[in-house]
């Protein structure tokens, strides 16, 4: 068995190789400009398709279930069905309804990341019926490994249950089923550990953390190697729900986020719409338009007026909820260490995900 030394310097290694950005506005100029998903809301019913918020990556081909939702399938140890939105959050809140997939070495994610590599995360290890790991990152930086933590979830494998992020300048709370589990405030997040600040990305996907080419480490966290006798192993997405905060200042509505220099902090990206910059205000975010956006159950209005992207809300499924409060204020190590480091290529050898899996391995070793 390795020893924990060890199994933090094997992440160490594969968590360089597999965190990805296409360009990154920290290290170069001239990337494009993120674009912003703005006023609109995402409410997305998967079990009539996947709206038009979230697409499908090289390789990736989703199916629908009338009653089950979105299925992201692992048929072999190659696949690992992704997904990702062209508009981006700049701070927000993300409620995804699901049940993660079976199977030893089995991984599903839901990862926000950013061009610059700030990152959030909730991940399900298929094997682990109890729990989910929940991660951030700041700029890409992996030189500890104290930011995971696990949160115990009734049946997450074969129920659902809606598992929120709500983001502001402030705060970063984990939500179950309407239960805040863990909380980072900004103030507490330094150094390498600093706070996710940039806009982000929103990613869905599974994949094989249990495969012959992982590092020893990774198949440790992942429970093993995965037997495809058993395949396939369905992840089942239900809905989505995606509001934008905009920078938590006082946009009424944006169009694009601009890096004005390279420190990747939320005070130097300017809000955006059409064109003209927006008051991106220094403003408590709590009394901003950050506030979290309350949803009727059964209707696909919001209490705050915006219009809504794609199709119907979801009814509550099992003990989900979609309504999310506004404050939450339990914290803690929370969540689960999750797939912060989830590089893992799709069918087009594309990088999947982002960091999502490998720092897990190391937690988990940690936690011994």
């Amino acid at each position: 068995m390795l020893t924990k030394l060890a199994s933090v310097a094997l992440a160490a290694t594969l968590v360089s190789a597999q965190t990805f950005s296409s360009c990154n506005p920290t290290l170069k100029d001239g990337c494009p400009n993120p674009k912003a998903l703005g006023s609109t809301i995402v409410d997305t019913d998967f079990r009539t398709g996947t709206g038009s918020f979230l697409k499908e990556l090289d390789g990736t081909k989703i199916t629908h279930d009338k009653d089950q939702g979105a299925v992201y399938s692992i048929n072999k140890e190659t696949d690992a069905p992704t997904t990702e939105s062209d508009l981006w959050i700049f701070f927000g809140q993300v409620d995804v309804t699901l049940r993660a997939a079976p199977g030893v070495g089995i991984v599903t994610s839901v990862v926000l990341q950013s061009a610059d590599l700030d990152e959030i995360d909730w991940e399900w290890v298929g094997k682990d019926n109890t729990q989910v790991q929940t991660n951030y990152f700041s700029k890409g930086c992996t030189e500890v490994y104290d930011r995971g933590g696990f949160s115990p979830v009734s049946n997450p494998i074969g129920d659902y249950h809606t598992y929120t992020i709500k983001w502001t300048r402030d705060r970063l709370d984990w939500i179950i089923d309407g239960t805040t589990v863990r909380t980072l405030l900004a103030k507490d997040a330094k150094g390498c550990s600093g706070y996710p600040q940039s806009p982000m990305q929103v990613k869905l996907g599974t994949w094989v953390a249990g495969k012959s080419s992982a590092a020893p480490g990774t198949i440790e966290w992942a429970g093993g190697l995965a037997n495809f006798d058993s395949a396939p192993f369905n992840a089942y997405y239900k809905s989505i729900r995606v509001q934008d905060f905009m920078g938590g200042g006082d946009a009424k509505d944006a169009t694009e986020y601009v890096y004005t220099d390279r420190s990747g902090t939320w005070q130097s990206i300017k809000v955006v719409n059409d064109g003209k910059a927006v008051d991106n205000g220094d403003k408590d975010s709590s009394s901003s338009s950050s506030g979290s956006a309350t949803k009727t159950s059964g209707s696909s209005s919001t209490s705050t007026g915006f219009s809504t992207v794609t199709s119907t809300t979801p009814t509550t499924t099992g003990s989900g909820s979609s309504t999310v409060p506004t404050g939450g204020s339990s914290s803690g190590t929370g969540a689960a260490s999750q797939s912060s480091h989830t590089a893992a290529p799709n069918a087009a050898g594309k990088l999947a995900l982002g960091n999502v899996a490998v720092v897990g391995a190391a937690l988990a070793y940690l936690a011994l």
